[in-house]
C-alpha cells in the first residue's frame, strides 16, 4: 500500500514540528503559558530514533508493514543472546535485588580486565573498570566529568550522534574531524590536528565505525594516539563493535597503543553479544591513569549519584568475555551477518545510482547517491518518501553530523532476501526521481539549422 506524504505532513516532519504546534516564540497556548523546552537541546538531534522512526510507528499503526532499517536492534531481527548468558543472569537473580557498589560487580569488572589483559593492555585492575547502563550512559557520564563550558571534543564525521549530542549537552563544542568517503571513511591524522586548540580536550574514536562500517588500520591508530599524547587529550575509544569484523579485518584496540596520556575503551554486551536490552557497558581506563585521579574520581562521584547500574545483566558479563564467542561463526563466509553484508555490496553494485564503501566491521553501510547522476538529491527527502511510498525506514545520512546531503546508512541484521527487496524498492523509487527531472535544454548553435 502506498500513501504519498502531503506537503503539510512533510514539512511538518522535516522541520521539527508537528501540524498546529506554536513556534518556540510562543510564549501561550490557549490562554496558558507553555512549558518550553531547554535551550540546551536546541543542538541536539538523534534522527535514528526522531521523527521518520515516530511516522513509521504512525504508519505501522494504520496497517503498513514497515522494514525498519534505521537501529542496530539484533534482537528485532530474530537474533537471539547466547543462552549461557541467559542461565547465568537467571541463576543470580536473587542477587540483583539490592544496591552494588557504583563501578558495578566484581566478577563483571574482573571479567574486563582479563579481556583486556589478553589483548595486551597493561596495568589495568578493576579500580580502573565502571559498569554502566550501556556505553550510552558512559559516554554522558565520562564526559559530564570532563568539560567545562566552551571545552572542544574532536569527534569524528560522520558520527555516532550521541556522542556530538553529549558534547552539547555537557557544556562542551564538538568539532567534527572528516572522515572521507574518498579514502573509505578513515580519519587523517594530520586532518585531525589541524583542529586541535587550547581548548580541546578529548578525541573520540569509533572503531569498527558506525555509521560507515570502517576499521581503522594499525598506523591510522598510532597516528592518532601520538597526537593526542603530544596534545594531552583524553582519547575516549568507542568499541562496541570490536568483533563484529568481514574479510579478515584487524581490529586493533586503541589501549594497546596509548601509552602518555589517558585513554578511556568503552565496550559492552549489546552488539557482539546481541544483548541490547541488557543495558550494560563498560569504561576501562588506561595509559596515563596516575594524573587522572581527580578525575575518575569525579567519575565515580557521578556513577555514585546514579547508585549503580542494571545489577541483573552484569551477571552476564563473565559467561559472555570468558565463553565460547558466537559472533564469529555469523560474520564468516557463509555467516548470516556475512551473507546479508554481501547482499549489500551485491545490490549497490548493480545500481544505476549508489556507491558504497566497502564496510570492514560492525552492522552498517553508509550508502552514497552518486551526485552525477541525481545531483539534486536530498538525503531527508529521500528518507521520508521511501518510507511513506516504499514503507523502508532508513536514516539519512545528516543524522550523523556530516556536511553532505546524499548518503543515508542502513543496518545488515536483516535477511540477505529482506535487503534484496530494500534495494529492489530504492532502486524504483530513484528511477522515478530521474524520469521526473526536467530534461536538459538543447543548445542552439548559432549558423546551424
Amino acid at each position: 500500500m502506498s500513501r504519498p506524504a502531503t506537503d503539510g505532513a512533510r514539512s511538518c516532519i522535516l522541520g521539527g514540528m508537528k501540524p498546529g504546534t506554536p513556534g518556540h516564540g510562543s510564549e501561550r497556548v490557549g490562554g496558558r503559558t507553555a512549558v518550553r523546552v531547554s535551550d540546551g537541546l536546541a543542538n541536539v538531534r538523534y534522527e535514528i530514533r526522531g521523527k521518520l522512526a515516530r511516522r513509521a510507528l504512525e504508519l505501522e499503526r494504520l496497517g503498513y508493514d514497515i522494514v525498519s532499517l534505521n537501529i542496530g536492534n539484533p534482537y528485532a531481527f530474530g537474533f537471539r543472546t547466547p543462552e549461557t548468558m541467559r542461565l547465568a543472569m537467571i541463576e543470580n537473580l536473587r542477587h540483583s535485588e539490592g544496591y552494588v557498589h557504583q563501578k558495578g560487580i566484581f566478577p563483571a569488572r574482573e571479567a574486563v580486565v582479563m579481556q583486556q589483559q589478553e589483548r595486551g593492555v597493561k596495568g589495568v585492575t578493576v579500580e580502573e573498570v565502571f559498569i554502566g547502563n550501556g556505553v550510552s550512559e558512559l559516554i554522558d557520564l565520562t564526559l559530564r566529568a570532563l568539560l567545562n563550558p566552551g571545552d572542544e571534543v574532536l569527534v569524528p564525521s560522520p558520527d555516532y550522534p550521541l556522542w556530538t549530542a553529549s558534547v552539547n549537552l555537557n557544556t562542551g563544542r564538538a568539532v567534527h574531524y572528516p572522515c572521507r568517503p574518498e579514502r573509505g571513511f578513515v580519519p587523517s591524522p594530520e586532518e585531525i590536528e589541524a583542529l586541535i586548540t587550547r581548548r580541546t580536550r578529548a578525541i573520540v574514536i569509533v572503531n569498527p565505525n558506525n555509521p560507515t562500517g570502517a576499521v581503522y588500520p594499525r598506523e591510522t591508530l598510532e597516528g592518532i594516539a601520538r597526537l593526542a599524547e603530544k596534545h594531552r587529550l583524553v582519547v575516549l575509544s568507542d568499541e562496541i563493535y570490536d568483533q563484529i569484523l568481514y574479510d579478515g579485518a584487524e581490529f586493533v584496540p586503541m589501549a594497546t597503543l596509548v601509552h602518555g596520556t589517558l585513554c578511556c575503551t568503552m565496550s559492552g554486551l549489546s552488539k557482539v553479544y546481541r544483548a541490547c536490552g541488557y543495558r550494560v557497558g563498560w569504561a576501562v581506563f588506561s595509559g596515563d591513569v596516575e594524573n587522572a585521579a581527580e578525575y575518575l574520581s569525579g567519575l565515580e562521584l557521578l556513577s555514585s549519584l546514579r547508585l549503580c547500574s542494571n545489577v541483573a545483566g552484569q551477571w552476564a558479563v563473565q559467561t559472555a568475555l570468558g565463553g565460547h564467542q558466537s559472533i564469529r561463526e555469523l560474520t564468516r563466509p557463509g555467516g548470516r551477518l556475512f551473507q546479508s553484508r554481501q547482499t549489500i555490496l551485491d545490490s549497490v553494485a548493480r545500481s544505476k545510482y549508489l556507491r558504497l564503501a566497502r564496510p570492514m566491521g560492525a552492522l552498517y553501510s553508509f550508502v552514497e547517491v552518486r551526485a552525477e547522476v541525481l545531483p539534486d538529491f536530498d538525503d531527508q527527502v529521500f528518507a521520508l518518501e521511501l518510507l511513506e511510498n516504499k514503507h523502508v525506514l532508513v536514516a539519512p545520512g545528516v543524522s550523523f553530523n556530516v556536511p553532505y546531503k546524499n548518503c543515508f546508512r542502513i543496518t545488515n541484521l536483516p535477511e540477505s532476501q529482506v535487503l534484496a527487496t530494500v534495494f529492489s524498492r530504492i532502486e524504483e523509487l530513484l528511477d522515478g526521481h530521474v524520469a521526473a527531472a526536467p530534461a536538459p535544454a538543447l543548445q542552439v548553435v548559432a549558423g546551424k539549422g
